[in-house]
């Protein structure tokens, strides 16, 4: 390859962050025009070399070159006037502005007389989403009144529209399912015609192998490999990835076949202000029952009731055969069995960054520790222990802030501070979201360990292999209900996907 063909070239570039070393002497090259994966576990080094791309970290060491010419990208600024564009998966959209504030940060078209051109720039932005896809997105909607693959698809259309020649997507598909990755695809798609080269970082291979060119492995901040993407096998990515064979993807079917427990839970024909229409369910000690729905299908809010978060206006919830009232979170996570839940969003609602993983761990739960108004330190120190060792979770999550981790690392912290609630009821929502195909493994272990305990779970994820292989039985939402439900050999990816779309399942072959 020759610099006349390289959008970036990354040359021996080494960050560190005290002890810790992200990026060990990496040296990459990405050609111009193509779509190139970047694919390793959490902490392997993929937010790093994102965020010097984006200019929000420089490198101590090595150089780094744009178009053939060396550079230094000492903020965001600079990035962008190079050309170089990043939609994140920790979104940058402010969550109290509304989506055409968010589109006109930080460079609003202003008049002569200093005053911003909103009618014009309404136009343009308008005109932008028609182009894309976005005609149903109302500019005047604030974005946190949005739901979560929205605002993703907002994040990419603010990236796209300021006309990148190079284009970061940093895990667009974590939050994205069925036709929404579809959409991505055409979008991809689209500015590959135009010329825009794109840094594609995902730990789906199957997008991998659907979008891009070529692909470079990161592991412990060192750089493994790169090459075209048709060179390499899944199981050679699979295993340059972790460093390791990872032979099955998922555990054993059997293994999630043990005999199940009484009815712990049901709903009778219940309904909220929302998207939650006339939902009857069962759930039973030892099952993990899955829930499949393209988004806005209405089962955020069948968690969000479950938990307490979001009052019923009709129906019934019963727990043991005995009819509760979940007026908030607390009366779920005190309920006679215990309610948990591991929400969609571990930053901004499953964690508090800033406090350490035994602080975030306990919090649910301080009460057990404080007598006279006092917390027992080495009490709670000795629980959060023993359950961060339950799920292999470092030394050092006990005493540092939970923003000093990977994805994957967070996600167990989350995951561990509702175990140690002892609820009999876990609601997990799309846990492996942006996870590392290593802790992926390590949640499918950890749901099941539960399950086997006699716990029963409650599983939404977005990726319909998941559902497959760990659920006992997978209902699906369309439109605010539950428009089937499958188990046994009719439990089939194919078959989910029907339903969430609202067509009728395929008939098994005799």
């Amino acid at each position: 390859m020759t610099d006349t063909f390289d959008a970036i070239r990354v040359s021996a570039v080494t960050k560190t962050y005290g002890p810790t070393v992200a990026l060990d002497d990496v040296s990459v090259v990405v050609r111009s025009g193509t779509v190139h994966a970047l694919l390793g576990e959490n902490g392997a080094g993929k937010s790093t070399f994102v965020k010097l791309l984006s200019g929000l970290v420089a490198p101590d060491r090595g150089e780094v070159s744009v178009f053939g010419e060396s550079v230094k990208l000492v903020d965001p600024g600079a990035a962008h006037r190079l050309g170089i564009q990043t939609a994140f998966q920790e979104m940058t959209l402010l969550r109290n502005l509304t989506v055409l504030d968010n589109m006109l940060i930080p460079r609003a078209p202003v008049a002569a007389s200093g005053v911003i051109r909103r009618s014009q720039a309404k136009a343009d932005i308008s005109r932008h989403f028609a182009e894309l896809g976005l005609s149903e997105v109302n500019l005047n909607d604030e974005i946190g009144d949005l739901e979560l693959a929205l605002r993703q698809k907002i994040e990419i259309a603010r990236a796209i529209y300021r006309k990148p020649r190079v284009l970061l997507l940093d895990e667009p598909t974590s939050s994205l399912s069925g036709p929404d990755v579809e959409w991505l695809g055409r979008i991809i798609r689209r500015e590959k015609a135009r010329g825009t080269t794109i840094i594609f970082i995902s730990h789906r291979l199957s997008e991998v192998r659907d979008f891009c060119d070529d692909l470079t492995i990161l592991r412990n901040g060192r750089h493994i490999g790169t090459g075209h993407v048709a060179d390499f096998s899944d199981e050679n990515v699979i295993s340059m990835i972790a460093g390791r064979s990872l032979v099955h993807s998922f555990p054993p079917r059997a293994q999630t076949r043990h005999a199940l427990g009484a009815e712990i839970l049901t709903l009778e024909s219940a309904g909220t202000d929302g998207k939650l229409k006339e939902i009857s369910l069962s759930l039973r000690e030892g099952e993990i029952l899955g829930v499949a729905g393209l988004q806005g299908m209405g089962q955020h809010d069948l968690f969000l009731a479950i938990f307490g978060d979001k009052p019923l206006r009709h129906g019934a919830m019963r727990i043991g055969g005995q009819r509760v009232v979940l007026t908030s979170p607390r009366d779920g996570i005190s309920a006679r069995i215990g309610i948990s839940l591991v929400p969609e969003e571990r930053k901004t609602e499953g964690l508090f960054l800033r406090l350490s993983g035994t602080h975030n761990a306990t919090i649910p739960i301080i009460d057990r520790f404080t007598r006279f108004g006092l917390i027992d330190r080495k009490r709670e120190s000795a629980e959060v222990r023993r359950a961060f060792d339950k799920i292999d979770l470092v030394e050092r999550a006990e005493w540092s802030p939970a923003q000093t981790f990977s994805g994957g690392n967070q996600q167990k912290i989350a995951i561990a501070k509702w175990l140690m609630t002892q609820a009999s009821v876990l609601l997990v929502y799309d846990p492996t979201r942006g996870v590392d195909v290593g802790t992926k493994n390590e949640i499918y272990q950890i749901l099941l360990r539960y399950a086997e305990a006699g716990g029963a779970v409650l599983f939404y994820s977005t990726e319909i292999p998941e559902l497959v292989h760990l659920s006992d039985r997978t209902i699906v939402f369309y439109s605010g209900r539950v428009a089937a439900e499958h188990s046994g050999d009719a439990l089939t990816e194919q078959n989910i996907l029907a339903s969430a779309l609202g067509s009728a399942p395929a008939k098994t072959a005799i």
